[in-house]
């Protein structure tokens, strides 16, 4: 932040957080930050923070990591970090971001530290306007710093395959670039042809496997199979368990299945004894429980508690789906249960999924947004580093769109060691040229007594 004068520092805070936020900072009226940015703003060399409110407002913003990197990644589709997070952790550097809603941003930013701008809407840069497919091309490679992983949690949507023969009969397009069209996986596709990255991770739900019949599944696997990435148990037996499909429940206490597909270039031959499988070996050596993420009761704000007209609709909703046989209701637990429901982004509109029992005669509460980082695993028990800069209701759906923490540190950990090996395998050999006219002549000598 050395690099940064202060009306250039108080504009990249105002950018994360609110103008009264930074002014309880520095005890200052609100009014007074708002005046420094409109009237600064014509004269941005003027210093007039004082040395400690510099200090107190550099520190809203993270630091750079001290750490050297051992490998580089980007973070698409970013949300607010969690895949990074995982892969930080294990000495990756993140080159470039992309994330489209505002306000996730702003908890990115408030987290993480970047060298580089968060880029919008990746489409600008994957299928930019008035672009030959050849030009696009060459603007991704223009655009995207040369990396070693993609991370990916790109959103699903449905793959229309009709109109793909036609297309083909036509022309106009062919593989990968036909039959995803229309989708958010195009773009990753485009980016993993155009800048070929030694390995990708990619996050969906459980149910991309069998959205429309398994089509959009096999659509996914062909096209990075065309790419030539081997997919890490990619031909797992039917009939067992998938190992692509990981729970959060071995990490955090809430029943989150995620599929998971790592891939690596196959020309690299690099993913020999490896398998998703091999994540139990991170497992925490006690299973968590929904205690290990509740606030103290005295901390937890009541406007969290159900009011008396909500709860008396969730109960009778719930009876209502009882008695029709469906299995819609709320889910109560309490601070021994092992695990909630999954937590998910309507979670600000009612609470239902997961709500905490708080004993008999009394109404259940929500979850507070710190919970729920714990939940995710932004937070350990106890913890409350993560910093949470937006809204109550932002902050919920935030959370139910991301992912649990700890499954990306340890699909990280296991990723590292391949990864470096790859490293190694694309790293020019270098020979000193003491050595090459060693060789040379001893070539030239064998020739001569051939």
């Amino acid at each position: 932040m050395q690099n940064l004068n202060d009306f250039e520092l108080l504009t990249e805070l105002s950018s994360i957080y609110s103008q009264q936020a930074i002014a309880d900072k520095i005890s200052h009226p609100r009014e007074v930050i708002n005046r420094w940015l409109k009237e600064r703003s014509r004269q941005q060399d003027e210093s007039w923070l004082t040395y400690s409110e510099r200090i107190t407002l550099e520190k809203m913003l993270p630091a750079p990591s001290d750490r050297k990197h051992e490998f580089t990644f980007i973070d698409l589709f970013a949300g607010i970090g969690g895949i990074r997070h995982g892969f930080e952790s294990v000495g990756g550097k993140c080159l470039f971001t992309s994330e489209y809603d505002k306000y996730a941003v702003k908890t990115y930013q408030a987290n993480y530290y970047s060298d580089h701008k968060i880029h919008g809407d990746i489409k600008e840069i994957t299928q930019p306007d008035g672009m030959t497919t050849k030009k696009a091309y060459h603007f991704i490679q223009q655009s995207i710093p040369d990396h070693d992983v993609l991370l990916a949690g790109f959103p699903c949507q449905p793959f229309s395959i009709a109109g793909v023969s036609k297309k083909n009969s036509l022309g106009k397009a062919h593989g990968f670039e036909c039959d995803t069209q229309g989708t958010l996986f195009f773009d990753v596709a485009r980016i993993i042809d155009a800048k070929r990255p030694l390995a990708i991770m990619l996050e969906n739900v459980k149910n991309l496997k069998s959205h429309d019949k398994g089509k959009t599944f096999k659509v996914i696997m062909k096209a990075l199979d065309e790419l030539n990435y081997d997919v890490i148990d990619g031909d797992y037996d039917v009939k067992g368990a998938d190992p692509k499909i990981i729970n959060g429940k071995e990490f955090v206490p809430q029943n989150r299945e995620r599929i998971v597909i790592v891939a690596f270039r196959r020309d690299l031959q690099v993913t020999e004894g490896f398998s998703l499988k091999n994540i139990k070996k991170y497992f925490p050596k006690t299973e968590p429980v929904v205690a290990d993420i509740l606030q103290p009761d005295n901390e937890v704000d009541d406007k969290y508690i159900l009011t008396s007209n909500l709860w008396k609709y969730l109960k009778a909703y719930a009876d209502k789906h009882k008695k029709a046989g469906n299995g819609f209701g709320f889910g109560k637990v309490t601070k021994s249960d092992r695990s909630t429901r999954t937590l998910s982004a309507r979670y600000y509109k009612d609470g239902s999924e997961v709500l905490i029992d708080r004993g008999s005669r009394k109404r259940p509460r929500r979850l507070t947004p710190r919970e729920c980082a714990r939940l995710m695993g932004f937070d350990k028990s106890g913890e409350s580093k993560f910093i949470i800069p937006v809204s109550d209701t932002q902050a919920y759906k935030q959370f139910g769109n991301s992912v649990v923490v700890p499954v990306f540190e340890a699909v990280a950990k296991l990723m590292k060691p391949y990864i470096l090996e790859a490293k190694k395998m694309t790293r020019p050999v270098k020979i000193s040229v003491k050595k090459s006219v060693k060789a040379i002549k001893k070539v030239t000598k064998s020739l001569k007594t051939a």
